[in-house]
């Protein structure tokens, strides 16, 4: 989707921080929060969908584009890092992105009632919730109470790095286990959900994995099923 100069796909308007077009497409979906991850990177941020107009349009319904899967991370704000206001993207969230039925039902929600035609599944370096599952599967050491749950549900991503059981997690390099941790999250959306299945097999949707770095707000995809266009 070809940009205009300041950042926005071609046609948007900016006024009085208006809402811009909608993406359509999951090729569509992933350049415009490509666009806007770059504007918050240069601190150029447009802080669209925001206006008191289209405040009031959404009070009678919701047409987000791209459902954002993301850890609860008080760093990781979906709609600042991407630059995104009101309306635009669907946002789900647990500490350390861990799926459960309820977290399903909710990016399905997403997809199949509000129509968004992408799925992103956030992570990020220094994870309290990858760190906690890697130092479980390390010395056994395990947290109290329901922050184990948390834990219980990172450690299947991430228990055969390594290639050589638990010990050889130590000389696994620690940004491989948030990274194995948002692939093995797609893929698990794709294979627990069938309506989502269908729906990138169809064309319809794309699930991407994204890593965010904290130190100076990029993405990177990591993982893609479906077409992005990148």
């Amino acid at each position: 989707m070809p940009a205009t100069g300041d950042g926005l796909p071609s046609g948007a308007m900016t006024c009085d921080h208006g809402a811009v077009p909608r993406p359509t497409t999951p090729a569509e979906a992933w350049s415009a929060l490509r666009e806007g991850n770059e504007r918050f990177v240069r601190g150029e941020m447009l802080h669209p969908s925001q206006g008191a107009d289209h405040r009031t349009e959404l009070s009678v319904a919701q047409h987000p584009y791209a459902v954002i899967f993301g850890c609860s991370d008080s760093r990781v704000a979906a709609e600042i890092i991407f630059d995104q206001g009101l309306g635009d993207v669907f946002v789900v969230r647990t500490a350390g992105h861990v799926l459960d039925t309820t977290v399903i039902g909710s990016i399905e929600y997403g997809v199949d009632v509000l129509g968004a035609s992408l799925v992103v599944v956030l992570g990020h370096d220094s994870c309290g919730a990858v760190a906690a599952a890697t130092t479980a599967l390390t010395t056994g050491e395990l947290p109290t109470g329901f922050v184990r749950a948390i834990v219980d549900r990172v450690i299947p991503s991430i228990v055969n790095l390594g290639g050589g059981g638990l010990g050889a997690l130590d000389s696994v390099d620690p940004a491989a286990f948030g990274h194995e941790h948002v692939r093995h999250t797609v893929q698990m959306l794709q294979g627990y959900s069938r309506s989502l299945a269908e729906s990138v097999t169809e064309g319809r949707v794309a699930i991407v994995g994204l890593e965010y770095t904290l130190a100076d707000g990029t993405v990177h995809l990591t993982e893609s099923l479906g077409d992005v266009g990148a």
